[in-house]
């Protein structure tokens, strides 16, 4: 694992060095909730595509309209035909679905379904286009002076942009503005019927008092994050931009928390609103280096790697010159990610009300005729490409099965299948 891992990060180093300085040193920012002041900063002010981390404008603008009484927690929101249409990460609910905004918001965080980000928009702003003009106003509102959303789920949109500035300007709105509503953000897992969807956030669960936000990935933007996490009275929000990998981005963010948590904060750190503004206006395409290589297409899923320290393929993110203001420059101890904790996932549900025992015994009926017809599209698919099967005596009396290629002619003599499969 530690030599594939070293493999993966010195392929991404030498892909940013032929794509330009633009993708080295991909943008990170540690900074403290309570004073707004920053304790590391890289590339602070670059901008760069959001992905999903763009669903926390879509939070913060719903939770003001909450706030503004225009909206309650319990209200209904609709699925039009346009939402239920997106690409994954998505529930898949029908047209004319109705969802309480507080389920949706849940879904919101630790599924980061695209649909469900367009139901919000649709029912808040009467449209994706009317409800990006709030996102809009909101962020300039609040000094994001270098961001702008053309959507509410963060799928691919060139006019899309953002920075670990102006993300870290909207973690500390959310956590100091809606106190009573942190919870949403470091949900372990959430349920909905019988399926089981965990937080993408591998923070969660693994690194002792990380308690958020939101993670986001498409190919140009490469992994981000923007966390949050509290030790010993202290609360900080770390944003990391541009990883190559989820579990890249996971260790990244936790060994910054390591050198925030370590660090002593006083007037020597500049204020967010002071980070020098960036020569570069155009995000870069991260997708050559991201997905237009060799190998699986990239997941946005933390898997269970367990970080020591000692890995050789970790980045040294405290090599001299990496942290921007680090103090007495002392390295702190990092810390081991174990694998994740088990957790009660939350259930969400659609309607007004929470199920019933019949209500779940209905919804596990569907879910499972939903599964019957999908593996039968999925064995009708396989029989097109390889044809009938034909059954044939063997010694003994056994039958087994030959199967026929439709495209490549006549089968090869010996040829069997041992078994048919779904």
């Amino acid at each position: 694992m530690n030599a594939s891992r070293t493999l993966r990060a010195t392929a991404f180093a030498l892909a940013a060095l032929m794509s330009g300085s633009a993708l080295a040193g991909s943008p990170a920012l540690v900074v403290d909730v309570e004073t707004g002041r920053v304790l590391h900063a890289e590339r602070a002010t670059d901008p760069w595509f959001p992905a999903s981390i763009t669903k926390l404008m879509t939070t913060y603008v719903a939770l003001q309209k909450v706030r503004a009484g225009q909206l309650k927690m319990d209200s209904l929101l609709t699925v039009s035909e346009d939402a239920a249409a997106l690409p994954p990460s998505k529930m898949g609910f029908k047209p004319g679905t109705q969802i309480r905004l507080d389920n949706a918001l849940k879904i919101l965080m630790v599924k980061s379904a695209n649909d469900v980000a367009a139901t919000i928009a649709d029912n808040i702003g009467g449209s994706i286009e009317g409800f990006s003009q709030m996102m809009n106003a909101e962020a300039r509102r609040l000094g994001m002076i270098d961001s702008y959303f053309a959507n509410p789920h963060g799928l691919p949109d060139e006019r899309n942009q953002t920075t670990a500035r102006d993300m870290a300007i909207l973690a500390r709105a959310l956590l100091t503005e809606f106190p009573e509503d942190q919870d949403l953000f470091h949900i372990g897992a959430i349920q909905f019927g019988r399926r089981i969807m965990r937080n993408t956030n591998g923070l969660i669960g693994r690194y002792p008092g990380a308690d958020g936000m939101k993670t986001g990935f498409i190919c140009s933007a490469g992994f981000n994050v923007v966390a949050s996490a509290s030790r010993n009275g202290r609360h900080l929000i770390t944003v990391v931009l541009g990883a190559p990998s989820a579990n890249e981005r996971t260790m990244k963010a936790a060994e910054l928390f390591d050198r925030g948590f370590s660090t002593t904060l006083n007037f020597t750190n500049p204020m967010l609103t002071a980070l020098p503004m960036s020569a570069t206006r155009t995000p870069p395409d991260m997708r050559s280096v991201i997905c237009d290589r060799r190998g699986p297409m990239p997941k946005e899923e933390d898997g269970s790697t367990v970080a020591t320290g000692d890995d050789p393929g970790s980045p040294n993110l405290f090599a001299s010159g990496v942290m921007a203001y680090t103090g007495d420059g002392t390295q702190p101890l990092r810390t081991a990610l174990a694998s994740r904790a088990d957790v009660e996932p939350e259930r969400v549900w659609v309607g007004l009300n929470p199920p019933s025992v019949a209500d779940l015994a209905r919804q596990a009926a569907e879910e499972d005729a939903a599964d019957r017809a999908r593996k039968a599209k999925t064995h009708k698919k396989k029989i097109a490409h390889t044809g009938p099967a034909k059954a044939s005596k063997h010694e003994g009396g056994r039958t087994s099965l030959t199967l026929t290629p439709v495209s490549k002619g006549a089968p090869k003599a010996g040829k069997t299948a041992k078994s048919a499969k779904n």
